[in-house]
């Protein structure tokens, strides 16, 4: 076996390690945010030590599954776009569930934790684009004008945040939950629960995938 041969297998070996051990601290953390190093480790089938070699400690695995988990989230968001600034509106509360409904307890510790700041950095511009939705609707009048924009779009985000920590305590399968999501945001900018409702109803790209989705699903595995 030549020298770069032999060099790129242990690479290969320790390239497939850290994958194992991020997505093994993906569901370990969703179950309990305040568990062990151990328990990911135990998780992944591989040894204390191993975690070690590739993280420092605790914070820099969260660090790591936190900004890659943003990214993730913000890669799929820049993809919404849909000219009525409702639709657009829903389809990002809706994407957003989406992406983060198989890991709710670690997308609440994300934005609520002592990552926050880092977090809210890396959805910067997601965030940028619910103002411009929000400022197109008010513009329009299809939304509420007596808060201002940056206030709405606040509390969009929050009303987001509220429905998935609610998941997290309060079983709600995938389905159900992107609805909800929906819901609440139209309703937050001000449309009522009815015409809520019956404006998701209207929009074909806000019907949720035909999937199978009978039970809720909070252990971090795909739903």
């Amino acid at each position: 076996m030549t020298t770069s041969a032999a060099l790129r297998i242990p690479r290969r070996d320790a390239a497939a390690n850290r994958e194992s051990l991020l997505a093994a601290a993906r569901i370990v953390f969703n179950r309990d945010p305040t568990a062990s190093l151990e328990a990911v480790a135990t998780e992944a089938g591989l040894s204390r030590r191993s975690v070690y070699g590739h993280f420092a400690n605790r914070e820099e695995l969260l660090f790591e599954l936190v900004t890659a988990g943003a990214r993730r989230v913000a890669s799929a968001l820049e993809a919404v776009t849909h000219p009525d600034p409702l639709a657009r509106l829903a389809l990002i509360a809706s994407t957003l569930w989406r992406e983060v409904e198989s890991v709710r307890v670690m997308a609440v510790v994300a934005v609520r934790g002592p990552l926050a700041l880092h977090t809210a950095a890396t959805l910067g511009s997601i965030r940028a684009d619910l103002r411009a939705a929000i400022t197109e609707g008010q513009a329009e009048g299809s939304m509420r004008r007596d808060l201002p924009a940056e206030r709405l779009a606040r509390l969009v985000e929050d009303t987001a945040l509220v429905v998935l920590e609610d998941s997290t305590e309060h079983p709600l399968g995938a389905r159900d939950g992107g609805r909800l999501v929906m819901l609440m945001t139209l309703a937050v900018v001000g449309l009522g629960w009815r015409d809520a409702g019956d404006f998701i109803d209207g929009w074909t790209e806000l019907t949720w995938p035909a999937v199978d989705d009978s039970s809720a699903n909070t252990d971090g595995t795909d739903g």
